[in-house]
């Protein structure tokens, strides 16, 4: 009985981790301009990673294992907004522009 539900748990995150990835990557695809594309990449991504990452976790039923994916998971959780942000600024301060949908530029205000 155990058992089925691990397996069930594991399923359903290794489901959710694959449609969030798979809507990060349309988003990516979708998207247009660098902004919003890094946006998508950070934001579904990191989840849909760490869903994976935690369900290879579950799965392996070892406590050692377990807790390397949880040490992994929240490393994905800190870094992967972060970085996303910074990489964003950079592009900005180089000077890749908005797409012409986008309403306000805030950086703007604080670079100048």
């Amino acid at each position: 009985m155990m058992e089925m539900v691990i397996a069930l748990i594991t399923a359903f995150m290794m489901i959710s981790g694959a449609l969030f990835a798979l809507i990060a990557a349309i988003g990516i695809n979708r998207f247009p301009d660098l902004y919003t594309r890094m946006h998508a990449a950070s934001k579904a991504g990191t989840i849909g990673s760490g869903l994976l990452l935690l369900a290879v976790g579950i799965h392996s039923a070892d406590i050692s294992i377990f807790a390397r994916t949880i040490a992994g998971f929240f490393f994905f959780i800190l870094t992967a907004p972060l970085s996303a942000h910074l990489l964003a600024r950079a592009a900005h301060i180089a000077g890749y522009k908005l797409c012409d949908l986008s309403v306000t530029d805030e950086l703007k205000k604080t670079e100048s």
